[in-house]
């Protein structure tokens, strides 16, 4: 794993991919014996933004050594989804199935019909085609079908009483 600092531009590389970042006005990174320490330069005000930072770096060292991964799960009858290639083809009981396509950083696999696995090295465009996904069809509170992450508890309501 690499880090290099070249003015504004942080770069990030590993077996996973490479990653590059833009420092904004008021941090300053330091790249010292394979640490990287963000430091807040001029007002106070920085010093939250600095500690963005070091999360930001550090999720970008995390993503190109191990990657990041999003689960989803189907819920419904007839809900379905297919990996194939960098496409995503979705039956989620709409008039007309859902192709999603991939950003080329992402890949997506489908190991049962009613699981998908979202992989890459940037966790911020993970999330994000996670997200997009999971839009289609979020889940709704009173059976319980649609699209929700794997990990997400849907708080189910009582249906309407007489």
């Amino acid at each position: 794993m690499e880090c290099n600092v070249s003015g504004r531009e942080v770069k990030v590389k590993g077996k996973n991919g490479e990653l590059l970042f833009t420092l904004p006005p008021g941090v300053d990174l330091d790249v010292e014996e394979g640490q990287a320490r963000a430091r807040p330069s001029g007002r106070q005000v920085n010093l939250a933004m600095a500690g963005t930072v070091r999360a930001i770096v550090a999720n970008m060292v995390h993503g190109v050594s191990e990657g990041f991964e999003r689960r989803l799960e189907l819920v419904g009858v007839g809900y379905r989804a297919q990996a194939q290639g960098n496409t995503l083809n979705l039956a989620l009981g709409l008039s007309h199935p859902v192709a999603h396509q991939m950003p080329e950083s992402v890949s997506v696999q489908t190991p049962s019909p009613t699981e998908v696995i979202i992989t890459g090295a940037d966790k911020q465009v993970v999330g994000q085609v996670a997200a997009e996904i999971r839009n289609y069809r979020p889940p709704e509170p009173y059976k319980g079908k649609g699209i929700r992450y794997s990990d997400e508890r849907v708080v189910r309501k009582d249906a309407k009483k007489k």
